[in-house]
C-alpha cells in the first residue's frame, strides 16, 4: 500500500535536483562572464543578459512548484493532449511568430520570446512514453514502428518549416529510446551508415562513391555465387533492394547537397570537411571558439579573467558557445568537471528510468536522457570544431529563457514520475 503524499516534494530524487542546481548555477557563472564586461559588472543589472537569465532561473522555480504540484497520473493521463497542444504551438508560430536570424521559431509576449520547439521535446516524449507503454504494443510489429515514426517526427516535420534543422536533429535522438525498448539495432547502424556515407558523398562527390559501392556490392555477390550457386536465387530481392536503396540513398544527398541545402549550410560543412577555408566568414564562430578553449590551458585563466572571452572575440558566446567561456576560465580541469557532471546526470536518470515500477516512466526516462545527451555531444562537437555549427544549446547552460525552462520541464517531470515508486500509487 502506498503512502499518501503529504507535499511535492516528497519521494523526489535530491540527486538529480542537486545536479540541476548544480548545472544552472555553474552556467549562469559562465553567462555573466561571457555577457559582462569591466562596465557592466552589476550582478542585478536586468537589462544585460546574464540579468535576464537570472530572472528566467528565478521563474523557474514556480515552473517546478507547478510541475511537482501535479500527480504523477496526470503525466501518463494527458501526455496526448500535452502533445497536441505542442503540436498546434509548433503551427501556429509559422503564423504568428517572429522571425529571427531566418527562422520563424519564436512567439512575442510583450518583449518575452517563447520557442515553442524547446518544449515540444518533453511533450513528445511523453506521448512516446504512453504510445509505447500500451501492453498491446509491440514494437516489433512494422505497423507500430511506423506509429512511434509518426509521433517523433511529426512535431521535427513543423519545426523544418520554421527551418530550425537543428532542432530537428535533435529527434533522431529517440532511436536510442526505441531502441531500449526493443527496436533493432539495424536502424541505428543504418543511421550511422548514413552519416558516413553523406560525407563521403560531399567530400569526393556522387560518382565516385556511386561506383565504390556498386563494386563492392557486386563483389560481394560474385563471392557468394562462389561459395553457393544458389545464393543468387535466394536472396535476389534483397541484393536488388541493396543496388536500389543505395544508388537513390547517394544520387539523394548529392541532389539535397547541391539543390537543397541553403548556401551557408553547404559552407558550414565545407569548413568542417576541409573542401575550403574560412576563418573570417563562415567559420569565424568555430575557428575563434577553438582559440578561447586552447587559451584556457589545463587550468584555465580564472573567472572574468579571460582575455578573449572579456574580448568578445566569439560572437553571441552566451548561447551556443557558452563551453568556450568555461575552456578558457575554467580550463581542461573545468571543461571535464562539466561533462563529469552531464555523465553523472544521464547515469543517474538511466538508472532510475530502470528502477521504475511502470513502463512509462522507464521511457520517458529514456527519453530525457537521450535528448540531453545528443544535445550535450553535438553542441561541444560544434564549439570545438568537429561538427559543423548548429544552432543547439547546452543543457541548462546557454543563455535563453525557452531552453532553460525546456530543459528544467523535461527534467522535472522525470522527478515527478519518478517519486511515484512510493507515493501516488
Amino acid at each position: 500500500m502506498r503512502k499518501e503524499r503529504n507535499n511535492i516534494f516528497e519521494g523526489i530524487d535530491w540527486i538529480l535536483v542537486l545536479l540541476y542546481i548544480v548545472l544552472v548555477g555553474f552556467g549562469w557563472m559562465n553567462i555573466y562572464a561571457a555577457s559582462s564586461n569591466d562596465d557592466t559588472r552589476e550582478f542585478f543589472d536586468f537589462s544585460s543578459k546574464y540579468g535576464k537569465q537570472l530572472i528566467f532561473i528565478c521563474l523557474s522555480i514556480p515552473v517546478i512548484i507547478l510541475i511537482l504540484f501535479f500527480n504523477s497520473k496526470f503525466y501518463e493521463q494527458f501526455a496526448s493532449v500535452l502533445y497536441i497542444v505542442s503540436l498546434v504551438l509548433l503551427a501556429g508560430v509559422l503564423v504568428l511568430g517572429r522571425k529571427i536570424n531566418g527562422a520563424t521559431s519564436w512567439y512575442n509576449f510583450g518583449g518575452i520570446g517563447l520557442q515553442p520547439s524547446e518544449f515540444a521535446k518533453a511533450f513528445t516524449a511523453l506521448a512516446l512514453a504512453k504510445l509505447m507503454s500500451d501492453r498491446q504494443y509491440n514494437l516489433k510489429l512494422v505497423k507500430n514502428q511506423i506509429k512511434a515514426f509518426f509521433v517523433i517526427f511529426l512535431p521535427a516535420f513543423f519545426i523544418a518549416l520554421q527551418p530550425d534543422m537543428g532542432s530537428v536533429l535533435i529527434y533522431f535522438a529517440f532511436f536510442f529510446v526505441l531502441n531500449r525498448e526493443g527496436l533493432t539495432l539495424a536502424y541505428i547502424i543504418f543511421g550511422v551508415l548514413s552519416i558516413i556515407l553523406f560525407i563521403l558523398t560531399i567530400s569526393f562527390g556522387a560518382k565516385w562513391i556511386l561506383f565504390i559501392c556498386l563494386t563492392i556490392i557486386t563483389l560481394s555477390v560474385l563471392y557468394g555465387l562462389y561459395k553457393d550457386k544458389r545464393f543468387l536465387r535466394f536472396n535476389a530481392i534483397k541484393i536488388i533492394s541493396i543496388y536500389l536503396v543505395t544508388s537513390i540513398s547517394i544520387l539523394g544527398i548529392s541532389y539535397t547537397y547541391n539543390n537543397i541545402l541553403e548556401p551557408h549550410q553547404k559552407d558550414r560543412f565545407d569548413i568542417l570537411l576541409g573542401k575550403t577555408t574560412d576563418l573570417k566568414g563562415k567559420g569565424y564562430n568555430t575557428y575563434q571558439s577553438e582559440l578561447t578553449i586552447s587559451s584556457g590551458g589545463f587550468l584555465g585563466k580564472g573567472f572574468l579573467q579571460g582575455d578573449r572571452t572579456q574580448g568578445k572575440f566569439v560572437p553571441e558566446q552566451e548561447t551556443d558557445y557558452i563551453y568556450s567561456t568555461v575552456g578558457e576560465e575554467w580550463g581542461f580541469l573545468g571543461s571535464s568537471l562539466v561533462i563529469i557532471l552531464f555523465m553523472f546526470l544521464l547515469y543517474r536518470i538511466i538508472y532510475l528510468s530502470e528502477k521504475q515500477t511502470n513502463k512509462f516512466g522507464r521511457i520517458y526516462g529514456y527519453g530525457v536522457a537521450s535528448i540531453i545527451f545528443f544535445h550535450l555531444i553535438v553542441n561541444i562537437g560544434m564549439v570545438i570544431g568537429l561538427l559543423p555549427t548548429i544552432g543547439i544549446p547546452l543543457p541548462f547552460f546557454s543563455y535563453g529563457g525557452s531552453s532553460l525552462w525546456g530543459f528544467t520541464l523535461l527534467l522535472f517531470i522525470f522527478i515527478r514520475l519518478d517519486a511515484h515508486k512510493k507515493y501516488d500509487w
